[in-house]
């Protein structure tokens, strides 16, 4: 049965990670924190729940996990977020996969917890990710924001069963916060693979689309208030990527 690393990347995470650390259970042989030199109270509680702790500068996301998935013990790696909790019944596949390991990669489903609400429409359930993988097969691939893993061609995937928790923003300010600085790296990322023609219909009809597709083709509605939340912001969301991705543009020196 392979020995297993637990990887997670935190800044300033003390309101989450302990939660996250907590739920791990048996499943971990080893369990490592990456640390972008938080300013709060994150590493002490990752170290009086016996984590290993190594601090690196943030360069990204993709950069920063596949730093974390390197300094790993182990070859089998499940990398959380700090804001991530397991449930039972995904620790007890967890546990399941150690003892048969068939796949390069497996990927885990995430119920979100969104302003006290969980979210099982719009697009955000299950939300697979892979992240339970054998290092030597895959590695963290992407630009500046939207980071996954991949593993090598000729490698096949598995799913585990149980959801993930995830806590994302406890309040409407938070979201707004968070989309604000996810829409700028978004917008580099687009102007950096030369995508910077921007015309009314990114920033009309596809914030519309992102809102009638989330709300009523996806059924958000059903899930209230946090449903009606998540479309309209992540409409905004849509107009803002493109509308910083326009000015970034006229902005731009002539070369």
């Amino acid at each position: 049965m392979p020995a297993l690393s637990v990887v997670i990347i935190t800044f300033n995470e003390e309101a989450n990670i302990g939660r996250c650390l907590a739920a791990l259970g048996d499943v971990a042989d080893e369990v490592l924190v990456v640390d972008s030199f938080s300013t709060d109270g994150t590493v002490a509680i990752c170290q009086q729940h016996g984590a290993r702790v190594v601090q690196n500068a943030f360069a990204g996301y993709v950069a920063q996990k596949n730093f974390a998935t390197a300094q790993a013990r182990f070859d089998h790696v499940l990398q959380l977020d700090a804001d991530e909790v397991l449930t039972d019944e995904l620790r007890q596949s967890i546990r399941e996969v150690k003892q048969h390991w068939q796949h390069a990669a497996y990927s885990l489903a995430r119920l979100t917890n969104y302003c006290g609400s969980w979210v099982r429409h719009g697009g955000w359930y299950p939300d697979r990710k892979l992240r339970l993988y054998d290092r030597r097969l895959g590695r963290w691939q992407g630009l500046l924001l939207h980071e996954r893993y991949e593993v090598q061609s000729g490698h096949s995937t598995g799913a585990l069963r149980g959801d993930a928790l995830h806590y994302s923003y406890h309040s409407i300010a938070q979201h707004v916060s968070q989309l604000n600085k996810f829409t700028s790296i978004t917008a580099q990322e687009l102007a950096l693979k030369g995508k910077t023609n921007v015309t009314l219909f990114h920033l009309l009809l596809k914030p519309l689309w992102k809102f009638w597709h989330g709300y009523v083709f996806r059924l958000g509605f059903l899930d209230g208030f946090a449903g009606l939340s998540i479309a309209a912001i992540s409409a905004w969301g849509v107009f803002l990527k493109f509308a910083k991705l326009k000015t970034r543009t006229q902005d731009a020196p002539a070369a």
